[in-house]
This record gives structure tokens, C-alpha cells and sequence, in this order.
């Protein structure tokens, strides 16, 4: 399994932030994290992989379980991608204005679906 901490060491992906095409990821990892605290909630972080010619894209982020059934991103200003977004003029986005399309594209994923699967596997091993 891909820690997601390693994006930061693959290549660099330069994508236009308002390109129509859209990016294709597909589920790669989630992971659950225990801090042996029956009381605090269930964690983890989750990671998509998708090629963008011959090199492969990825976004991965910490997510947080409210309760069951209901997980939220821990912080949406915080997406690991190796994504560089630029604007029509070419120039490299700011972090502070990727993280709306950062955001869009983790909305528009069903992340969820895969923390519950990874939720109900590690609930098995326990």
C-alpha cells in the first residue's frame, strides 16, 4: 500500500484548474488509523490515483468518522496531491487557490463509500 505522505515524491503534473477535461481517479488506498483510544473517533487517510498521459496523478487527504455512517475530510484546506494547478495563462496557482479545486475534485469522488468499506474490513479484525 502507498502511504500518501509520498505523492510529494512523484513527478509533478501540471493541470489547467478550469480545464472541461475531466481527471479519471480510481480508489487506490484508505487506510484506518487506531490511536488506542476507544473514545476518540476512527481516522485515516485515503488516496486516488489517476493517469494523466504517462505519468500517474494523485490526491489523497485525512479523513475524520462523526459517527457511523457519516465521515467528513479532517481539514479540506489539506489534499496531498502531485498536482500543480495553473491558470489559462500557465501560471502556478497559489495552495490558497487550488484547495477549491482540490476540493471539487474530492467531492466528486465516492471516497466515502470506500473509508465505510474500510471501516466495516477493520471492524472485522478487531
Amino acid at each position: 500500500m502507498t502511504p500518501s505522505w509520498t505523492l510529494h515524491a512523484w513527478p509533478t503534473v501540471l493541470w489547467q484548474a478550469t480545464s472541461k477535461r475531466h481527471l479519471h481517479f480510481v480508489h487506490h488506498d484508505t487506510r484506518v488509523m487506531s490511536t488506542g483510544d476507544a473514545h476518540a473517533p476512527l481516522s485515516g487517510h485515503t488516496l486516488w490515483v489517476g493517469p494523466l498521459g504517462d505519468v500517474d496523478a494523485g490526491v489523497a487527504w485525512d479523513w475524520v468518522q462523526l459517527c457511523p455512517g457519516v465521515v467528513a475530510m479532517a481539514d479540506p484546506m489539506c489534499v496531498v496531491t502531485n498536482l500543480r494547478l495553473v491558470d489559462p495563462a500557465g501560471s502556478v496557482l497559489t495552495a490558497w487557490e487550488s484547495a477549491r479545486h482540490l476540493t471539487e475534485i474530492v467531492h466528486g469522488l465516492p471516497w466515502q463509500d470506500e473509508v465505510e468499506r474500510a471501516l466495516g474490513a477493520a471492524a472485522l479484525l478487531n
